[in-house]
């Protein structure tokens, strides 16, 4: 793995976040924080970069979510002077699986990903009332692998992480001094109890990124990598819109 100077990493990622922000005219950011390390360390770059930065908590239906996710929302944004607010949005979600249901009974898939998708809903609906951009928070391993949601945690108007893998960003948050119970945490997208990254996608970090790096890794690891990506082509390759022909 190429050892990166975390120094120059650090101000040249701020350097970008003022740089959209000037760009775009816009006053400063709002990021979801679940408490976990992207979160964490996006919330860290964007408060280096400009004095307004909001992480917004939203719990839905996971009790993990109204728990240790809030609580290490919370020790991040203290230590770090970001300012924390929390949405609830279990009735919402509730609400709104209440009316669809009847139409066509939901899927466990398509039901997760009401959670993401709300909260994307929730950033934005703050964001424009704050004059403020929306900070993307998935890292290149997820995107690899699609693990995120389209049009959920998928939706951000820039993103200052999305070229470090999971493993490097532990590292950029041990030299940022982030705290060591959300750099150790097993990584989970809190969308029901007892989930984790690795044990969904059936695959550890490490591995993942072994691959991504050096393209190496047991067979079994890569045939799980190689399928995942393949599958999930679709969320990075953009909506597809149809062209008119040119003539002659």
């Amino acid at each position: 793995m190429m050892l990166r100077d975390w120094a120059a990493e650090k101000q040249a990622r701020v350097s970008f976040i003022q740089s959209v922000l000037k760009s775009s005219g816009a006053k400063g950011v709002v990021f979801g924080n679940s408490g976990g390390k992207d979160c964490c360390l996006v919330g860290i770059l964007c408060r280096l970069a400009t004095p307004q930065v909001t992480g917004v908590i939203m719990p839905c239906s996971s009790s993990r979510n109204f728990g240790i996710d809030r609580d290490h929302a919370l020790l991040m944004s203290k230590q770090f002077g970001i300012e924390a607010v929390q949405v609830d949005l279990t009735e919402i979600k509730t609400a709104f699986v209440s009316a669809i249901e009847p139409l066509s009974p939901l899927s466990g898939a398509s039901g997760m990903n009401i959670n993401p998708r709300l909260r994307m809903t929730t950033l934005y609906a703050l964001a424009q009332s704050k004059g403020c951009l929306v900070a993307g928070t998935g890292n290149r391993s997820e995107r690899y692998m699609g693990y995120f949601t389209k049009w959920g945690d998928g939706a951000f108007d820039f993103n200052p992480i999305a070229d470090l893998t999971a493993t490097e960003i532990f590292d950029f948050l041990r030299y940022l001094g982030a705290p060591p119970e959300i750099i150790e945490k097993a990584p989970s997208a809190g969308l029901f109890e007892g989930q984790t990254d690795e044990k969904e996608m059936g695959v550890t970090y490490a591995a993942i990124d072994e691959y991504i790096l050096h393209g190496t890794g047991r067979p079994e690891d890569i045939a799980i990598i190689q399928r995942a990506h393949k599958a999930t082509q679709h969320k990075r390759s953009g909506a597809l819109v149809y062209k008119m022909p040119e003539e002659g």
